[in-house]
């Protein structure tokens, strides 16, 4: 497909032609899929981020102003959201392994278990966590937000968020403590 035809196909979807998105879906999702594969060295989580990519396109096309070829918009769009997912990654493991140094537990020896038991372990606690901790929580760590801005833009006190997170992360020790301990027994 040419600039031109793509320029055309685009201005349809603009306009809220599904026809015209399914085609432009149809031509570049295996070839954005292959290209998301190669930053995250998973298939699933390669489509997953290319599927968003085209939902963002439709829900924002009314918006959505492209000033290169769709194409290019496309996999720059697919190789930035690989790169968020990369640095979300990298957080989680940077969290991950804080949580078990501050814990006084080693690492067992089945590194492959632990990474992703552990990772999930992690997220699952995350999620359990009441909603507003929760979110004051993630904000802290993932986001690097410090106390006060996070006071700021939830319109709390500093020392509701000091309270928050003191409760967060003694929850989170306790329930990754346990886990580890479980994978300390078994190997």
């Amino acid at each position: 497909m040419n600039r031109q035809e793509e320029a055309v196909l685009f201005e349809k979807i603009k306009k809220g032609d599904e026809k015209a998105f399914e085609r432009l879906f149809h031509t570049y999702y295996s070839h954005l899929s292959l290209f998301a594969k190669h930053y995250v060295q998973n298939n699933a989580e390669a489509e997953e981020i290319v599927q968003d990519v085209f939902v963002t396109l439709w829900e924002k096309k009314a918006i959505i102003s492209i000033t290169t070829s769709v194409k290019n918009y496309l996999f720059r769009s697919v190789k930035n959201s690989c790169f968020n997912i990369i640095k979300h990654n990298q957080i989680k493991n940077r969290y991950a392994e804080k949580l078990l140094s501050e814990t006084g537990q080693d690492e067992p020896d089945d590194a492959s278990f632990t990474e992703s038991g552990l990772l999930l372990k992690v997220e699952e606690s995350i999620n359990s966590l009441p909603p507003k901790r929760r979110e004051i929580f993630r904000l802290s760590r993932e986001e690097g937000l410090k106390y006060r801005e996070i006071a700021g833009k939830l319109n709390i006190s500093v020392k509701t968020v000091e309270t928050q997170m003191g409760l967060a992360i003694k929850t989170l020790r306790e329930k990754i403590k346990q886990f580890t301990t479980f994978i300390l027994l078994n190997f």
